[in-house]
């Protein structure tokens, strides 16, 4: 009979670590989505508009705003599909658009004031939950598991790039 490698014996205490890790990565991905969902589903949003709400939060911590074409490439959406998210967003709320202050041309997405308050009443309390668990490790644990998650966030991202390019169809599909 052949066995799938999810369901092999674990031998070592290695094959046991990461078998587990692998697990706790799968839940807490489904658990996140889980959150999410329930987010937006209680502010009228669909998985892009949340997928996109996401992408303007990340670029602004980073200090990089997030134009609508680095949004569009990055949700894999074509460019009136991008110009029908924003808009549905903006009038929600939820983001804003600015003109770059260097060159006038360029469109900047931000969180708009209203978005992140309901973002943060939201997520707060999972935020004290994160601290609480964080406060239970020490600083030369969490750069290894900030190490180790930056790196599994980079092997995924490669792969769903990989899948994308592999696609027969366009890179770009039409969807709002």
């Amino acid at each position: 009979m052949a066995t799938h490698g999810m369901y092999r014996r674990r031998d070592t205490r290695r094959e046991q670590l990461v078998a587990e890790i692998t697990n706790n990565l799968r839940r807490y991905a489904v658990d996140a989505q889980q959150v999410g969902h329930a987010f937006a589903n209680l502010h009228g949003l669909n998985p892009t508009d949340l997928q996109a709400l996401i992408a303007v939060m990340d670029a602004e911590l980073l200090g990089d705003p997030i134009t609508p074409g680095r949004l569009g490439e990055q949700l894999n959406l074509s460019s009136g599909s991008v110009t029908a998210l924003i808009d549905r967003l903006e009038r929600a709320g939820h983001i804003r658009r600015d003109r770059d202050t260097v060159d006038r041309r360029k469109v900047l997405l931000h969180y708009a004031d209203q978005g992140a308050a309901l973002a943060m009443e939201f997520f707060q309390p999972l935020g004290a939950r994160t601290d609480t668990v964080m406060a239970r490790f020490g600083e030369d644990e969490l750069e290894v598991v900030h190490r180790f998650m930056a790196e599994m966030s980079e092997s995924l991202r490669g792969h769903r790039d990989a899948v994308r390019a592999a696609r027969p169809e366009s890179p770009r599909r039409p969807t709002g």
